[in-house]
């Protein structure tokens, strides 16, 4: 399992390795140290989500309010999703700045953002299946959304799609919207929680 960091800071993507034979195939999805061993802190577990998307059906741009927020590790094993993360946090050097990686059964990856930070994806596939594990527990007055159509963020979503979304998706503010609203995280915030978990699992 191969991890590097991606454009968006505190945010990588890790290479799996599949094993096969006539049985099938296995693939460890998630390991604690490789993932610590980048971060500094890794992941704590709180909850496990699994959801599964038509073609074109469009989640996110979403995130947690911190402290504490809510870091995810992302990983497709069943079809193909265009998996994008975007620098939300106020007064970071790169706000507004997305990296997107594909995510695809036949040739695994996974994603890991941490706390802080906007997440979408896209399903490219009919029934496409998302499994990603995360810090915190669902609160829905602590979580909240970025329209993933704000022409200002310009996200790289594919043209030959329909896209379908949540009406609260929909309805989500641009970038600019919600910093007015003071709806975002800001980088100090963010940073002071990273500190924390790094003292933690020292």
């Amino acid at each position: 399992m191969d991890i590097r960091e991606l454009a968006v800071p505190d945010s990588y993507v890790l290479d799996l390795v599949p094993h096969g034979d006539s049985r099938g195939r296995f693939t460890e999805w998630y390991r604690a140290d490789v993932l610590s061993g980048a971060t500094g802190f890794g992941l704590t577990l709180a909850q496990a989500n699994h959801s599964v998307s038509a073609r074109g059906a469009l989640r996110g741009v979403h995130f947690a309010l911190v402290p504490p927020g809510q870091a995810k590790y992302v990983y497709c094993p069943a079809g193909r999703v265009l998996d994008v993360i975007v620098d939300i946090r106020v007064g970071s050097p790169t706000f507004g700045v997305h990296d997107s990686v594909v995510l695809d059964s036949e040739q695994p990856r996974a994603v890991y953002l941490a706390e802080g930070l906007g997440h979408a994806f896209v399903s490219l596939a009919d029934n496409s299946s998302v499994a990603y594990l995360v810090s915190t527990g669902y609160s829905p007055g602590r979580e909240f959304g970025v329209n993933p159509m704000d022409p200002e963020l310009d996200l790289p979503w594919p043209t030959d799609l329909e896209f379908e979304f949540s009406a609260k998706d929909q309805a989500a503010p641009t970038l600019a919207e919600a910093r007015e609203q003071g709806l975002l995280p800001t980088m100090e915030q963010c940073a002071a929680r990273y500190a924390e978990l790094r003292a933690a699992a020292a």
